[in-house]
């Protein structure tokens, strides 16, 4: 028996098989539904901002009078098994999906999804992130798009670097030791400072270190796939990760990635690394005006402008440096895929809100907000700023996870967040790596 079955998880596959043996987008359009009602949308995460979420009801409605579009956010972690649950009922699928980029092999192979072959031009041809593509792509057919991506890049405290003297590093090993120096300086003074924040579970950054010396996730030989942990080039990679954890960050071990830019807010770290649209979070206590937050007057606007131009001038950023000077680390690429589930009663009225989600209006607002958009045609509109730079410099080698059928049963085990846990906790690389191995392969085959 494998171990992952013991995770909940087991139940995935066959869940999903179901999709494929009981009526699929054609038989569910059938159905009713089109005409009128409710739009179902499930977003991933907070990465939408209002503003968009906002444009695409108004589009939509305004397109089809009396149907409404209602959005509902779904937090990433346990996603997984709520899609499980909601793509296989009829009565709880949402009409429209994001999901995670390296989840949505698992859910494509499974017939989760309706067939959008025949949109792919319409939608952006080879314009759009071909990564993805591949990622929601099975036998030739395409089920599921790219939403937007977004490599990760370092934000970093202007004036704790000047007060602790350092600058911004040029290779991965400077990087560490900038880190060292700024947790020992602890220019704040506040107790469990960090350099950087890296909480133990936060294997979405710790993983560009295992890419940068050659170390990979999982690799594939004769259609079976092995955990590659134990690899020199790996270990090589999780060393140094552990010595980050060690040295250059106090924060929590049993803690995930998720938004780590409070900590840098409440001053209590001097760098944090993620996606370039976390800029719209940055918000320190010395640039705060205190607006409301229904505020929406214009003079609320005008001090949320002079607010985000505070934390502009006093957050920097940089694109990880890798092994060599002038290189850039090969980092995770984030980002998400977007689909209509088979289940959908609404399969048309899904399809023109994907056209609404891929016209050069909305397109260009996600670039304009730091989201590298799913049809690259509209890349241009994240500006030549600084963030845009450091998003596509970040982006140039940011690699994806392996593109397994069943990755998604592998961030559904959290295989990885109890690897870098275990690591982050003083556990030997070699011995985390050997379990973890065995749990990838298990999963995966």
């Amino acid at each position: 028996m494998k171990r992952v079955r013991t995770r909940g998880l087991a139940a995935l596959a066959v869940g999903m098989l179901a999709l494929t043996a009981c009526g699929g987008g054609e038989d569910a359009a059938e159905a009713g539904g089109e005409s009128g009602g409710e739009l179902r949308l499930w977003l991933a995460g907070s990465d939408t901002p209002q503003e968009l979420r906002d444009h695409l009801v108004e589009s939509f409605e305004a397109e089809h009078p009396g149907s409404t579009l209602v959005i509902e956010e779904q937090d990433w972690n346990g996603l997984v098994p709520r899609l499980q649950t909601a793509l296989t009922s009829e009565s709880q699928t949402p009409d429209l999906v994001e999901l995670g980029n390296t989840q949505s092999p698992t859910f494509t192979y499974a017939g989760a999804f309706s067939d959008i072959s025949d949109m792919y031009e319409e939608l952006g041809g080879d314009d759009l992130l071909q990564g993805f593509v591949d990622a929601g792509t099975v036998d030739d057919t395409l089920y599921a798009v790219p939403y937007y991506s977004g490599a990760r890049a370092v934000f970093y405290n202007k004036e704790l670097f000047a007060a602790a003297g350092v600058e911004v590093p040029t290779t991965l090993a400077e990087f560490t030791e900038v880190a060292q120096t700024l947790q020992q300086a602890n220019p704040t003074g506040q107790p469990g400072f960090s350099g950087f924040w890296l909480p133990g579970q936060d294997w979405y950054n710790g993983v560009a270190w295992l890419n940068s010396h050659g170390g990979e996730l999982a690799v594939e030989e004769d259609g079976e796939w092995t955990g590659a942990l134990s690899s020199p080039e790996s270990q090589e990679g999780l060393a140094e990760v552990q010595e980050l954890f060690t040295t250059a960050t106090s924060a929590p071990r049993d803690a995930d990635s998720d938004e780590p830019w409070i900590a840098f807010n409440n001053g209590e770290a001097a760098m944090f690394s993620a996606p370039t649209w976390a800029r719209w979070s940055i918000d320190l206590p010395e640039c705060n005006k205190g607006v409301a937050a229904d505020d929406e007057s214009e003079a609320a606007k005008a001090l949320l402008d002079e607010q985000q131009a505070c934390n502009e001038e006093k957050t920097g950023i940089f694109a990880l440096p890798g092994l060599e000077e002038g290189s850039v680390a090969p980092v995770f690429s984030g980002g998400s895929n977007i689909g209509i589930p088979a289940k959908s009663g609404n399969q048309e009225l899904a399809r023109d809100l994907l056209r609404i989600i891929f016209s050069p209006e909305y397109q260009t607002m996600l670039a304009e907000n730091g989201l590298i958009p799913g049809n690259t045609e509209y890349a241009d509109a994240l500006g030549d700023d600084v963030y845009a730079q450091a998003a596509l410099a970040a982006a140039v080698d940011a690699e994806l996870t392996p593109p397994a059928e069943k990755w998604a049963d592998v961030e559904g085990a959290r295989i990885l967040e109890d690897l870098f846990q275990e690591i982050a906790s003083g556990t030997d690389p070699a011995t985390a790596a050997a379990k973890a191995d065995q749990l990838i392969t298990d999963t995966l085959n």
